[in-house]
């Protein structure tokens, strides 16, 4: 088909929008999906998609070679849009400021997926007030070797503190190896009241389920289930619900009624399954909005914790460092605070190493599988939670880390901390061209 021919008209509600490439594969492998069953897979959940984004800037997540490609994020509505496509300004902590897309109908909605868009990543904010979120989002993250089971036990205990707290919580899959929570807010407290609200909340969990929960910040420190607090933090976002994932079998994020948590298995959410799910029953969260609650309970309990001793917890590390926060380093980079000479170096908490870097994930695990054949005996030693595969977000990039906890293996049988295989961190040279904190 000549490249000029190469598009398709999509008539929604008396718009057009123009799909380009519209049988290019953005699914090839266990599941084959084009661009257009995409866009049509979205028109046919409009309803309950635009309900996790309509009147609230989204950055474009854009898949541009597909589900199996590098993605990038794109915060700036492109230049080239529909007059009929509205836009926001967002400031951002860092100081800079950026004009997003506000989708408020299935045309919009079909533009953005023709860009590239698999997912839909809102903030927490509508339109008309930036500074005030509306929603509380509780995002449950299992770490290796952790079950879905305890995935669902922690959502459920989630959801008893939530209604003590006289809030309401509304579960979906995260579309991947854990769920999210989403709690509609009255827009009351800024954004920082609400991540201290959600930190409250899992610190909470954890005292609940010490063994499956966790809200330690540094994945080395982690256990279980983590309960990820700074999802709350300004410019963070998560994907809505019916966002497509990146997976093989094209799964979505799924949202769910409470009663059906406790059985429900990810793998039955997807592309092909979701939408005769939703013809069937309609929306599970379709009465969100209308269900908005306040925060003073979960802030009450925060401000209980920080009588006690509990103080701020790490931010994301592209934040400016608060009064309050303990220092933003990991465990296993600590050194001692003793002001003492010493022979040599103290040892460090936590034993890592990085063994691959790259924006494919895929080239990322197979460069961890390469370690493993050439260190096989040490590999052996290794717990599941002792693999740290991290998903690592750039201004406009993203990247696998995996990393190796060499807790388990003996001083004598360390190998030692060899260049990355594959090493490719898209933003080493971005960070190269920062000024030095040490300069004066």
């Amino acid at each position: 088909m000549p490249k000029e021919d190469a598009t398709e008209l999509v008539s929604i509600d008396g718009r057009e929008v123009r799909v380009s490439n519209p049988g290019k594969l953005y699914f090839s492998k266990q599941t084959k999906l084009s661009k257009l069953d995409l866009v049509r897979y979205y028109l046919s959940v409009a309803a309950g998609a635009l309900g996790g984004i309509r009147d609230r800037p989204i950055v474009l997540k854009r898949y541009v070679n597909g589900a199996e490609g590098e993605a990038f994020y794109q915060k700036r509505a492109p230049a080239q849009r529909p007059s009929w496509l509205r836009t926001i300004t967002l400031a951002f902590p860092s100081g800079r400021t950026a004009e997003e897309i506000v989708v408020d109908d299935a045309a919009g909605l079909a533009w953005i997926v023709n860009l590239g868009c698999i997912e839909l990543h809102p903030h927490p904010v509508r339109s008309e007030d930036l500074d005030h979120p509306d929603e509380l989002r509780v995002d449950l993250d299992p770490g290796p070797g952790v079950s879905w089971a305890d995935v669902r036990t922690v959502a459920l205990e989630v959801n008893s503190i939530l209604e003590q707290m006289g809030l309401r919580g509304w579960p979906k899959t995260s579309g991947s190896r854990g769920m999210h929570i989403n709690v509609r807010i009255h827009p009351r407290w800024t954004f920082d009241e609400v991540r201290r609200a959600a930190l409250a909340l899992s610190r909470a969990v954890e005292r609940r389920a010490p063994t499956l929960a966790t809200s330690k910040w540094w994945k080395e420190e982690r256990h279980g289930v983590f309960l990820d607090y700074n999802q709350n933090a300004k410019d963070r976002t998560t994907c809505s619900a019916y966002s497509v994932r990146p997976l093989p079998d094209a799964r979505v994020s799924a949202p769910l009624h409470w009663r059906e948590v406790p059985d429900c298995d990810p793998s039955d959410f997807t592309v092909l399954t979701i939408p005769k799910r939703f013809d069937e029953i309609g929306d599970p969260h379709a009465g969100i909005d209308a269900a908005p609650g306040s925060l003073e309970k979960l802030l009450e309990l925060a401000a209980q914790d920080e009588a006690a001793g509990l103080g701020d917890a790490p931010w994301p590390p592209h934040f400016r460092k608060t009064d309050t926060e303990p220092r933003r380093v990991p465990p296993s980079r600590a050194r001692s605070s003793s002001s003492k000479p010493v022979a040599k170096a103290p040892r460090t908490k936590m034993p890592l190493i990085v063994v691959a870097n790259s924006p494919s994930k895929e080239a990322a695990l197979a460069g961890l599988e390469r370690w493993r054949s050439k260190h096989a005996e040490i590999a052996k030693l290794l717990a599941a939670d002792d693999v740290l595969v991290d998903s690592m977000r750039g201004r406009s990039s993203s990247w696998t880390r995996i990393r190796i906890n060499l807790r388990h293996v003996p001083d004598e049988l360390r190998p030692i901390n060899e260049p990355p295989d594959p090493d490719n961190d898209p933003t080493r040279e971005w960070r190269k061209t920062r000024p030095s904190k040490k300069a004066t």
